[in-house]
Protein backbone atom coordinates (compact mmCIF):
# COMPACT_ATOMS: atom_id res chain seq x y z
CA UNK A 1 0.00 0.00 0.00
CA UNK A 2 1.04 3.57 -0.46
CA UNK A 3 0.34 6.19 1.84
CA UNK A 4 0.17 9.67 1.11
CA UNK A 5 -0.25 12.58 3.78
CA UNK A 6 -0.81 15.67 1.71
CA UNK A 7 -0.60 18.71 4.51
CA UNK A 8 1.20 16.87 7.60
CA UNK A 9 2.19 20.44 8.32
CA UNK A 10 -1.30 20.75 10.20
CA UNK A 11 -0.50 18.07 12.50
CA UNK A 12 2.43 19.86 14.24
CA UNK A 13 5.99 17.65 15.54
CA UNK A 14 3.95 14.15 15.75
CA UNK A 15 5.66 10.93 15.02
CA UNK A 16 4.64 9.64 11.53
CA UNK A 17 7.49 6.76 11.47
CA UNK A 18 5.05 4.22 12.46
CA UNK A 19 2.91 4.16 9.55
CA UNK A 20 5.64 2.85 7.22
CA UNK A 21 4.67 -0.68 8.44
CA UNK A 22 1.66 -0.19 6.49
CA UNK A 23 3.83 0.29 3.47
CA UNK A 24 5.35 3.27 1.43
CA UNK A 25 4.63 6.44 3.12
CA UNK A 26 4.96 9.86 1.27
CA UNK A 27 4.82 13.11 3.29
CA UNK A 28 3.89 16.51 2.21
CA UNK A 29 4.34 18.79 4.41
CA UNK A 30 1.63 21.18 2.38
CA UNK A 31 -0.07 20.90 -1.04
CA UNK A 32 -1.91 23.35 -3.33
CA UNK A 33 -4.52 22.80 -4.89
CA UNK A 34 -3.17 22.55 -8.61
CA UNK A 35 -0.18 19.89 -7.00
CA UNK A 36 -3.33 17.44 -5.62
CA UNK A 37 -3.83 14.86 -8.21
CA UNK A 38 -0.01 14.07 -9.38
CA UNK A 39 0.61 13.77 -5.85
CA UNK A 40 -2.01 11.03 -5.26
CA UNK A 41 -2.94 9.79 -8.51
CA UNK A 42 -0.94 6.05 -7.94
CA UNK A 43 -1.86 6.35 -3.91
CA UNK A 44 -4.19 3.74 -2.63
CA UNK A 45 -4.75 5.70 0.97
CA UNK A 46 -4.96 9.59 1.12
CA UNK A 47 -4.57 11.42 4.52
CA UNK A 48 -5.84 15.05 4.00
CA UNK A 49 -6.86 17.32 6.59
CA UNK A 50 -7.79 20.61 4.71
CA UNK A 51 -7.08 19.19 1.08
CA UNK A 52 -10.18 18.91 -0.74
CA UNK A 53 -10.75 15.63 -2.57
CA UNK A 54 -13.50 16.02 -4.75
CA UNK A 55 -15.12 13.96 -8.12
CA UNK A 56 -12.19 14.83 -10.57
CA UNK A 57 -9.14 13.87 -7.80
CA UNK A 58 -11.27 10.02 -7.26
CA UNK A 59 -11.61 9.98 -11.15
CA UNK A 60 -8.37 10.28 -11.92
CA UNK A 61 -6.66 8.33 -9.44
CA UNK A 62 -6.93 4.88 -7.85
CA UNK A 63 -7.18 6.04 -4.17
CA UNK A 64 -8.94 2.85 -2.16
CA UNK A 65 -8.99 4.83 1.43
CA UNK A 66 -9.65 8.78 2.56
CA UNK A 67 -8.53 9.36 6.14
CA UNK A 68 -9.55 12.67 7.27
CA UNK A 69 -7.08 14.04 9.68
CA UNK A 70 -10.33 15.91 11.49
CA UNK A 71 -13.13 15.35 12.69
CA UNK A 72 -15.11 17.77 10.05
CA UNK A 73 -15.52 16.03 6.54
CA UNK A 74 -16.78 19.03 4.10
CA UNK A 75 -13.42 18.88 2.10
CA UNK A 76 -14.22 15.48 0.73
CA UNK A 77 -17.13 14.63 -1.47
CA UNK A 78 -18.80 12.11 0.21
CA UNK A 79 -21.66 11.38 -2.18
CA UNK A 80 -19.22 10.62 -4.37
CA UNK A 81 -16.78 8.71 -2.73
CA UNK A 82 -19.52 6.32 -1.72
CA UNK A 83 -20.52 5.67 -5.38
CA UNK A 84 -17.00 4.87 -5.97
CA UNK A 85 -16.86 2.76 -3.15
CA UNK A 86 -13.86 4.74 -1.76
CA UNK A 87 -13.97 4.40 1.84
CA UNK A 88 -13.69 8.01 4.18
CA UNK A 89 -13.01 7.89 8.04
CA UNK A 90 -12.58 10.73 9.87
CA UNK A 91 -11.63 11.03 13.76
CA UNK A 92 -14.17 12.08 16.28
CA UNK A 93 -13.46 13.20 19.90
CA UNK A 94 -10.05 13.94 20.04
CA UNK A 95 -9.82 17.56 20.46
CA UNK A 96 -12.41 17.72 23.03
CA UNK A 97 -10.37 18.80 26.04
CA UNK A 98 -8.00 21.08 24.19
CA UNK A 99 -11.10 23.25 23.19
CA UNK A 100 -12.66 23.43 25.98
CA UNK A 101 -9.53 24.53 27.75
CA UNK A 102 -8.43 27.60 24.72
CA UNK A 103 -12.21 28.45 24.88
CA UNK A 104 -11.34 29.37 28.67
CA UNK A 105 -8.08 30.96 27.59
CA UNK A 106 -10.12 33.24 25.36
CA UNK A 107 -12.45 34.06 27.81
CA UNK A 108 -9.89 34.42 30.96
CA UNK A 109 -7.89 36.36 28.37
CA UNK A 110 -10.71 38.84 27.77
CA UNK A 111 -12.23 39.34 31.34
CA UNK A 112 -8.68 39.85 33.27
CA UNK A 113 -7.25 41.76 30.57
CA UNK A 114 -4.66 39.82 30.17
CA UNK A 115 -3.10 41.43 26.89
CA UNK A 116 -3.94 44.86 28.23
CA UNK A 117 -2.11 43.94 31.80
CA UNK A 118 1.00 42.68 30.58
CA UNK A 119 1.49 45.17 27.76
CA UNK A 120 1.21 47.90 30.83
CA UNK A 121 3.29 45.88 33.12
CA UNK A 122 6.11 46.23 30.99
CA UNK A 123 5.84 49.98 29.45
CA UNK A 124 4.09 52.26 32.39
CA UNK A 125 4.70 50.19 35.52
CA UNK A 126 7.74 50.89 36.10
CA UNK A 127 7.02 54.49 36.66
CA UNK A 128 3.82 53.99 38.15
CA UNK A 129 3.01 55.70 41.65
CA UNK A 130 0.94 53.28 43.43
CA UNK A 131 1.37 49.58 43.62
CA UNK A 132 -1.65 47.97 41.14
CA UNK A 133 -3.36 49.83 38.29
CA UNK A 134 -7.30 49.59 38.08
CA UNK A 135 -9.39 48.59 35.22
CA UNK A 136 -12.84 47.46 35.14
CA UNK A 137 -13.08 43.61 35.21
CA UNK A 138 -15.58 41.11 36.24
CA UNK A 139 -15.83 37.20 38.03
CA UNK A 140 -17.50 34.40 36.57
CA UNK A 141 -19.89 33.42 39.95
CA UNK A 142 -23.13 34.91 39.83
CA UNK A 143 -22.81 35.79 35.46
CA UNK A 144 -25.33 34.24 33.02
CA UNK A 145 -23.24 32.33 30.69
CA UNK A 146 -25.18 30.98 27.33
CA UNK A 147 -23.59 28.64 25.04
CA UNK A 148 -24.62 28.06 21.45
CA UNK A 149 -24.20 24.37 20.77
CA UNK A 150 -24.45 21.70 23.49
CA UNK A 151 -22.63 19.26 22.09
CA UNK A 152 -19.06 16.86 24.20
CA UNK A 153 -17.59 20.16 24.07
CA UNK A 154 -20.22 22.80 24.31
CA UNK A 155 -21.04 20.47 27.74
CA UNK A 156 -17.85 20.29 29.14
CA UNK A 157 -17.30 24.11 29.09
CA UNK A 158 -21.34 24.47 30.77
CA UNK A 159 -20.01 21.78 33.27
CA UNK A 160 -16.69 24.06 33.88
CA UNK A 161 -18.23 27.00 33.70
CA UNK A 162 -21.24 26.14 36.65
CA UNK A 163 -18.34 25.00 38.44
CA UNK A 164 -16.99 28.80 38.64
CA UNK A 165 -20.60 29.72 39.72
CA UNK A 166 -22.03 30.87 36.33
CA UNK A 167 -25.90 30.00 35.78
CA UNK A 168 -25.97 28.34 32.46
CA UNK A 169 -28.34 28.12 29.54
CA UNK A 170 -28.24 27.02 26.42
CA UNK A 171 -29.02 27.12 22.99
CA UNK A 172 -29.24 24.06 20.67
CA UNK A 173 -28.88 24.17 16.95
CA UNK A 174 -30.55 21.29 15.56
CA UNK A 175 -33.29 22.14 18.12
CA UNK A 176 -32.88 18.13 18.88
CA UNK A 177 -30.88 18.56 22.01
CA UNK A 178 -33.04 18.81 25.13
CA UNK A 179 -30.21 18.08 28.14
CA UNK A 180 -31.49 17.69 31.76
CA UNK A 181 -28.39 18.95 33.57
CA UNK A 182 -29.10 22.69 31.74
CA UNK A 183 -31.59 25.21 30.99
CA UNK A 184 -32.32 24.87 27.07
CA UNK A 185 -33.65 28.48 25.77
CA UNK A 186 -33.85 30.75 22.70
CA UNK A 187 -31.10 32.35 20.83
CA UNK A 188 -32.22 35.51 21.62
CA UNK A 189 -32.33 34.84 25.20
CA UNK A 190 -28.62 33.52 25.14
CA UNK A 191 -27.45 36.55 23.72
CA UNK A 192 -28.74 38.56 27.14
CA UNK A 193 -25.85 36.70 28.57
CA UNK A 194 -22.84 38.15 30.49
CA UNK A 195 -20.78 35.63 28.83
CA UNK A 196 -21.70 34.17 25.13
CA UNK A 197 -19.52 30.43 23.86
CA UNK A 198 -19.94 28.97 20.60
CA UNK A 199 -19.07 25.01 20.16
CA UNK A 200 -21.47 24.31 17.00
CA UNK A 201 -20.81 23.00 13.66
CA UNK A 202 -20.87 25.16 10.48
CA UNK A 203 -23.96 23.77 8.26
CA UNK A 204 -27.65 25.59 7.11
CA UNK A 205 -28.82 26.03 10.36
CA UNK A 206 -25.97 27.86 11.73
CA UNK A 207 -24.28 29.82 8.74
CA UNK A 208 -24.43 33.46 9.67
CA UNK A 209 -26.71 32.35 12.60
CA UNK A 210 -25.47 35.53 14.15
CA UNK A 211 -25.69 38.08 11.99
CA UNK A 212 -26.04 42.02 12.71
CA UNK A 213 -29.48 42.14 14.16
CA UNK A 214 -28.90 38.98 16.01
CA UNK A 215 -25.16 40.44 17.29
CA UNK A 216 -27.09 44.04 18.22
CA UNK A 217 -28.99 42.06 21.05
CA UNK A 218 -25.91 41.29 23.36
CA UNK A 219 -25.26 44.00 25.95
CA UNK A 220 -22.20 46.33 26.22
CA UNK A 221 -19.77 44.57 28.40
CA UNK A 222 -20.98 40.88 27.50
CA UNK A 223 -17.73 38.33 26.08
CA UNK A 224 -18.34 36.77 22.92
CA UNK A 225 -15.93 33.61 21.80
CA UNK A 226 -16.08 31.60 18.85
CA UNK A 227 -13.93 28.41 19.15
CA UNK A 228 -16.19 26.25 16.25
CA UNK A 229 -16.59 27.40 13.14
CA UNK A 230 -15.85 30.74 10.71
CA UNK A 231 -18.69 31.81 9.71
CA UNK A 232 -21.22 30.86 12.11
CA UNK A 233 -20.50 34.60 13.16
CA UNK A 234 -20.97 37.17 10.09
CA UNK A 235 -17.37 38.89 10.46
CA UNK A 236 -18.54 42.11 8.46
CA UNK A 237 -21.87 42.29 10.29
CA UNK A 238 -19.86 42.03 13.85
CA UNK A 239 -17.12 44.45 12.44
CA UNK A 240 -19.66 47.13 12.34
CA UNK A 241 -21.33 46.12 15.58
CA UNK A 242 -17.83 46.66 17.12
CA UNK A 243 -17.98 50.21 15.93
CA UNK A 244 -21.09 50.86 18.25
CA UNK A 245 -20.81 49.11 20.75
CA UNK A 246 -18.35 47.90 23.97
CA UNK A 247 -19.00 43.72 23.79
CA UNK A 248 -15.58 42.09 23.69
CA UNK A 249 -14.82 38.79 21.31
CA UNK A 250 -12.67 36.31 21.24
CA UNK A 251 -12.12 34.24 18.04
CA UNK A 252 -9.99 30.92 17.08
CA UNK A 253 -11.96 30.47 13.85
CA UNK A 254 -12.37 32.54 10.54
CA UNK A 255 -14.79 32.51 7.61
CA UNK A 256 -11.60 32.25 5.35
CA UNK A 257 -8.32 30.75 7.04
CA UNK A 258 -5.55 32.28 7.56
CA UNK A 259 -7.44 35.41 8.03
CA UNK A 260 -7.37 37.51 5.15
CA UNK A 261 -4.97 41.08 5.47
CA UNK A 262 -8.03 43.09 5.28
CA UNK A 263 -10.19 41.41 7.25
CA UNK A 264 -11.98 44.84 9.50
CA UNK A 265 -12.08 42.19 12.71
CA UNK A 266 -7.89 42.76 12.87
CA UNK A 267 -8.42 46.43 13.60
CA UNK A 268 -10.06 46.13 17.01
CA UNK A 269 -7.54 45.28 18.84
CA UNK A 270 -8.74 46.67 22.22
CA UNK A 271 -11.76 44.42 21.71
CA UNK A 272 -11.12 40.99 20.31
CA UNK A 273 -8.73 38.38 20.98
CA UNK A 274 -7.25 36.39 18.31
CA UNK A 275 -5.79 32.60 18.02
CA UNK A 276 -4.89 30.90 14.50
CA UNK A 277 -7.87 28.36 15.14
CA UNK A 278 -4.92 26.68 17.47
CA UNK A 279 -8.28 25.59 20.26
CA UNK A 280 -7.59 21.65 18.95
CA UNK A 281 -3.89 21.26 18.54
CA UNK A 282 -2.92 20.18 22.19
CA UNK A 283 0.47 17.98 22.38
CA UNK A 284 -2.47 15.39 24.22
CA UNK A 285 -4.64 16.09 20.91
CA UNK A 286 -3.08 15.91 18.23
CA UNK A 287 -1.37 12.35 19.46
CA UNK A 288 -5.02 11.59 20.13
CA UNK A 289 -5.72 12.78 16.41
CA UNK A 290 -2.96 10.22 14.83
CA UNK A 291 -2.86 7.75 17.46
CA UNK A 292 -7.02 7.42 15.58
CA UNK A 293 -5.72 7.58 11.81
CA UNK A 294 -3.45 4.54 12.71
CA UNK A 295 -6.15 2.31 13.99
CA UNK A 296 -8.46 3.43 11.02
CA UNK A 297 -6.01 2.26 8.34
CA UNK A 298 -4.87 -0.52 10.77
CA UNK A 299 -8.70 -1.90 10.28
CA UNK A 300 -8.56 -0.48 7.31
CA UNK A 301 -5.88 -2.89 5.66
CA UNK A 302 -6.84 -5.46 8.21
CA UNK A 303 -10.22 -6.25 6.31
CA UNK A 304 -8.91 -5.39 3.29
CA UNK A 305 -6.98 -8.24 3.84
CA UNK A 306 -9.06 -10.93 4.03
Amino acid sequence: MKIVFLDALTLGDVDLDRFKEFGEVVIYQTTKKEETLNRVKDADIVVTNKVVIDKEIMDESNIKFIQIAATGMNNVDLEYAKKKKILVKNVAGYSTNSVIQHTFALVFGLINKICYFDKYTREKYPNSEIFTHIQNWFEINGKKWGIIGLGEIGKGVARVAKSFGANVVYYSTSGKNNDKEFKRVSLDEVLKSDIITIHAPLNENTKNLLNYEKLEKIKNGAILVNVARGGIINEKDLAKILEKKDIFVGLDVFEKEPIEKDNPLLEFKEKTLLSPHVAWTSKEAREKLVNGIYENIKNYLSNFSK
